[in-house]
């Protein structure tokens, strides 16, 4: 098993959910028992050698990958969810994806100030979601380690947004 098993099971779906954009379905790895595994241990093996107290998964499917990487290197886990999903105080914060504008929020407790934090999701394409997402993490005192992402839109340029930040990513497609 490689990373071209994972990249051969990504389906892609054309002008969804608007046209223009290509949809990166994930599901065929999911449903895929060894190949899920096989993505959760090349996403743990970033993290090798990291002080990680928390990982923060990012709505939806983040959610899925952060929890399994945060099983394995048992950690803590957080999640970043879309305007009006939370309950209590949250932290928000407004970004635009390539396609609408968006609000994420995020628990005020949820991280701790000083807390060593992996963020995880994964797709990055133009990288406003994971920005916004580092903005929140940082307002709340995290010290941000990492980003992982399984899968990164190279064409869109994303990092860019990520600019001092250690960015890893399994897949590049274009």
């Amino acid at each position: 098993m490689n990373l071209d098993s994972l990249k051969s099971k990504i389906r892609s779906t054309p002008d969804w959910p608007r046209k223009g954009i290509i949809f990166r379905d994930i599901t065929p790895v999911l449903e895929d028992k060894k190949l899920f595994q096989f993505l959760i241990n090349k996403l743990a093996e970033f993290c090798k050698n990291k002080k990680i107290d928390k990982i923060v998964g990012v709505d939806a499917r983040g959610f899925i990958l952060a929890s399994a990487l945060a099983y394995k290197l048992k950690t803590g886990l957080s999640l970043v969810r879309k305007k009006g999903k939370l309950p209590g105080k949250t932290v928000r914060k407004k970004y635009t994806l390539e396609y609408a504008d968006q609000i994420l929020e995020m628990n005020k407790e949820a991280v701790k100030p000083g807390e060593k934090v992996l963020l995880c999701d994964d797709l990055l394409a133009t990288g406003g979601t994971m920005r916004a997402t580092c903005d929140i993490v940082r307002k709340l005192g995290g010290k941000i380690v990492g980003i992982v992402f399984f899968i990164e839109l190279k064409d869109l340029k994303g990092k860019k947004k990520l600019k001092g930040y250690k960015v890893k990513s399994l897949i590049e497609l274009p």
